[in-house]
């Protein structure tokens, strides 16, 4: 039987000529092998819903132009395009700041960073063969991802991160990621932090565009969290309406490491956060919560991969899901509990209100244990407004509009609560509060 080659996409075919491009400028010798990652995505391609993981979220078909990849902005366009990003602006925190997938330094706060951090930017960390980026995707299947290797491959600018053993600073750390043009472009930046044993380390960020303008970021976090170390990160995408937008977060826990992360979607128009945990220490806590507010041909797709190799392991999972007019949700979730795993306790929800007849909502919830001493579930939900709530508030003066509001409000606010650092739960809260209103 003849072999059946599939023909590459315009896009598949574009990033095959940016990437031969590109590579004249890599340097000879270095930490990460691009060439590897983009053989990897070649092999693969963008991943359509002949792929089961990609089933609900049809890359091949949402990108039909590779976009490249955006320069170094100058100084002064830098300047003008942070100015209008208002992302946990409010908050007082340690600032790294992105415009176009590039660090730049003049609007970054390298200079005061808290006592225990300290931070490389990529780009020397790549000059000067930094150790610590051997330790780049700590998660083995997130390795197996075409959208992670494309990462790699056209990997820009980023971060190291380093938080020391014990070391508490007050103050947040904000990525601060703002992309900028008025024609289609694409950036993939990579940040790596890595907690000592008994530190603590709040992570804010943010990624804001251009409305109007079908850019292409992809961005990455690896996280290793230590023994005892505590990890917190709030993630907000208010990405341009018609930007495809792409991310990946892999943390690996050691013993008694918590994670806290939360991640709130109100931007663009294809978006998919892939979230692989590799629960490597015994007794490791971690909660991941994501919600999001879609409207006008919107998707966006949480993609979660669990896998508990340890004991003891604690894991809660919730996403909320608003779907105005024809916008669609994607949950995929799946915890793996190896038989090493004894005491696992993990629970995984998805819950999706329907606004609107139009909208769709796909959730695919799954488990994989081989473990017996285990107490694991999951579930999902679908449905409109509950009527008798409505009712009970329309019924004390309030018009179903507000009654509606405080509804959703109620419904997202149980997943973002799980933020412990109080500016940044207000900041999502109040971006809640603002998408309802636009809504009318």
């Amino acid at each position: 039987m003849a072999d059946v080659t599939n023909l590459r996409s315009p896009a598949e075919a574009g990033l095959s000529k940016l990437f031969e491009s590109a590579r004249k400028s890599f340097a000879t010798e270095e930490a990460i092998s691009r060439e590897e990652a983009f053989r990897f995505f070649e092999a693969t391609g963008l991943p359509s819903r002949r792929v089961e993981a990609f089933k609900y979220t049809d890359l091949r078909a949402a990108i039909t132009e590779a976009a490249p990849p955006a320069e170094a902005p100058a100084e002064d366009a830098a300047k003008a395009a942070v100015a209008g990003a208002t992302s946990f602006a409010k908050i007082e925190a340690v600032r790294l700041t992105f415009v176009n997938g590039h660090l730049v330094a003049a609007l970054s706060d390298l200079d005061r960073l808290p006592e225990g951090v300290t931070v490389a930017p990529l780009n020397a960390a790549l000059a000067q063969g930094d150790a610590r980026l051997k330790r780049l995707a700590p998660v083995e299947q997130a390795r197996e991802n075409p959208v992670y290797q494309l990462n790699t491959a056209f990997l820009a600018d980023g971060a190291l991160i380093s938080v020391a053993e014990g070391a508490r600073p007050a103050m947040p750390v904000h990525l601060r990621f703002v992309g900028a043009g008025a024609t289609a472009f694409s950036t993939a930046t990579r940040v790596l932090v890595e907690l000592g044993a008994g530190a603590e380390f709040t992570l804010l960020e943010s990624h804001e565009g251009p409305d109007g303008v079908a850019y292409q970021p992809n961005d990455a976090l690896d996280v290793r969290i230590g023994e005892g170390a505590d990890f917190r990160h709030a993630r907000l995408n208010a990405e341009g309406r018609a930007a495809v937008a792409l991310s990946t977060l892999s943390v690996r826990l050691d013993a008694e490491a918590r994670l806290e992360t939360v991640n709130l979607v109100t931007g663009a128009v294809l978006s998919r956060h892939q979230i692989y945990l590799h629960v490597a220490g015994e007794n490791a806590n971690a909660v991941v919560n994501g919600a999001a507010l879609l409207g006008a041909g919107q998707l966006a797709d949480s993609t979660l991969l669990a896998d508990h190799a340890a004991v003891g392991g604690v894991g809660r999972e919730m996403f909320k899901t608003v779907i105005d007019g024809d916008a669609t949700g994607v949950f995929q979730g799946k915890i793996i509990v190896r038989q090493v795993a004894q005491q696992t306790d993990g629970k995984m929800k998805s819950d999706c209100l329907l606004l609107t007849d139009d909208g769709q909502m796909m959730n695919k919830p799954e488990l994989e244990i081989f473990a017996d001493d285990v107490a694991c579930g999951h579930g999902a939900t679908c449905g409109a407004p509950d009527d008798d709530l409505l009712f009970y508030l329309m019924a004390r003066g309030l018009p179903r509009a507000v009654a509606e509001s405080l509804l959703v409000q109620a419904f997202v606010g149980e997943a973002v609560e799980a933020v412990s650092h109080e500016g940044a739960r207000a900041e999502l809260i109040g971006r809640i509060e603002a998408w309802l209103a636009a809504r009318g």
